[in-house]
């Protein structure tokens, strides 16, 4: 046999007996099985992920429940908050609806609207202060469907203008303001016409700030700095509790949500900025004297009429070595001084780790900063505690009838902010009157708080 031959039969042989090789079609089988139950698996983990931040984080929370909404769920709950504060009248009526995933209060719109002057201003005439109230109270009737007026609270909480009244006054305009309440066909709750404690104040003013930024559950809350005519309010969550062993008096936990957040608030009564006005302007003269001269005006204003506590005052500017005929200024560095010993005796307790946390303030912080030109009228923009001094100089040094108190309420904003409450001229601080569209008030933290204890009837 030739070697070609032979060659060729091996070859068969080896052929015929070779092991045969495991089928290709089993193979790729079990590889698709495998990535099948990879693809479920990674599905399973994005519902997971998707709920759980749906649940506990705001961002997701919104986004879903907003397309619940769109779908047409939508189970609405109102209420009616009025602030008798001390130099108006507001009303802020409030609709909400139920989230979705757990329940809690969405905000979808409001009405907010003012009268003056304040309430504490008809001492002498409960029922004419009755009728400014029904005036806001019709309001809200317009904004509400009235077949849910009888489900919607309403409240009126009187701040620093009622509290520094003599008590029987102060009940005397409560009490009118009650008899209206009674025949207004709306839910009344316990307490519904009161004189709110200051530490609530601060506490509703500080949850409406983080409620409307979407902090509330993502363990990154702001401070929240109020000032108003006759009280300022501090309210924050710090940092480290433990930082402040002498503030036990002054700290809450406030319920957020599942769960609960310590924070430290006060109330400064006589710290208002009205209230800083007549300290000042006040000082050194009898109790009962109404035409007084201060260091803070300058020497241009003549008998300006100024209003406080139902009194008419006639204040004029005080001469000093610094101003003259052609220039007529405020000794800016007597003016700080004056302010200094009226105020900073009273900022007890101090609040000495503010400066660790984001600020946010309202009120007359804001309304001052938009008359200088600080800010822009709109959305709020973001100061320095330095800026303040910088504004609060330059005022001084400038006559202005129109604005004679300005030098005085700017400086005294400085001067609480660096020394009374111990912030660095760098620190930024956000001032704003709305977030997201809505009205900075504590009546938002206050309507959340009643709606979530009384769980009143709602309809779609």
């Amino acid at each position: 046999m030739s070697n070609k031959n032979l060659r060729q039969r091996k070859l068969l042989q080896s052929n015929s007996t070779a092991p045969k090789r495991p089928k290709r079609p089993n193979s790729q089988l079990s590889n698709q099985n495998g990535l099948l139950y990879s693809f479920l698996s990674l599905i399973v983990c994005v519902v997971i992920l998707v709920f759980f931040f749906g649940t506990y984080t705001d961002s997701f929370h919104y986004a879903i429940d907003g397309l619940a909404v769109r779908l047409g769920y939508k189970d609405r709950q109102y209420a009616v908050v009025i602030d008798a504060g001390s130099t108006g009248s507001r009303v802020l009526a409030y609709e909400f609806h139920k989230s979705y995933l757990d329940g809690r209060l969405v905000l979808d719109k409001e009405i907010f609207r003012e009268v003056k002057p304040g309430l504490s201003s008809f001492v002498d005439n409960p029922t004419e202060g009755a009728n400014k109230i029904a005036v806001l109270l019709d309001e809200a009737k317009v904004f509400i469907p009235k077949h849910l007026w009888s489900n919607t609270p309403l409240v009126l909480k009187a701040t620093a203008g009622l509290r520094l009244l003599d008590q029987t006054k102060a009940d005397n305009l409560l009490n009118s303001v009650r008899d209206l309440f009674q025949h207004s066909g709306f839910l009344l709750v316990e307490n519904h016409v009161e004189i709110m404690d200051g530490t609530d104040e601060g506490i509703f003013s500080w949850f409406t700030v983080n409620f409307l930024l979407g902090r509330l559950n993502t363990g990154s809350t702001v401070a929240a700095l109020d000032l108003g005519g006759g009280s300022t309010q501090v309210t924050f969550a710090p940092k480290d509790p433990k930082q402040n062993p002498n503030f036990e008096s002054h700290t809450h936990r406030v319920p957020v949500g599942s769960g609960e957040i310590e924070v430290f608030t006060n109330s400064y009564l006589n710290l208002g900025l009205m209230a800083v006005r007549h300290a000042v302007f006040t000082h050194g003269y009898p109790k009962n004297e109404t035409s007084v001269q201060s260091e803070c005006v300058n020497p241009i204003v003549k008998s300006k009429v100024w209003k406080y506590a139902n009194v008419d005052y006639s204040v004029s500017g005080k001469d000093n070595v610094k101003s003259t005929i052609e220039n007529p200024v405020v000794d800016f560095e007597v003016c700080l001084r004056s302010i200094k010993q009226r105020t900073l005796p009273l900022v007890n307790p101090k609040p000495i780790t503010l400066n660790q946390l984001q600020i946010t303030a309202f009120s007359y912080y804001y309304e001052r900063a938009i008359e200088t030109g600080m800010i822009e009228f709109g959305d709020g923009g973001d100061v320095t505690v330095a800026d303040f001094y910088k504004m609060a100089k330059e005022i001084c040094a400038n006559p202005n009838t129109d604005q004679p108190f300005m030098c005085l309420d700017v400086s005294y904003m400085a001067v609480l902010l660096e020394e009374g409450y111990g912030l660095k001229p760098q620190t930024k601080i956000k001032l704003c009157k709305k977030i997201q569209g809505h009205e900075i008030s504590w009546a938002l933290g206050c309507a959340y708080n009643v709606l979530t204890r009384i769980k009143p009837t709602s309809s779609n």
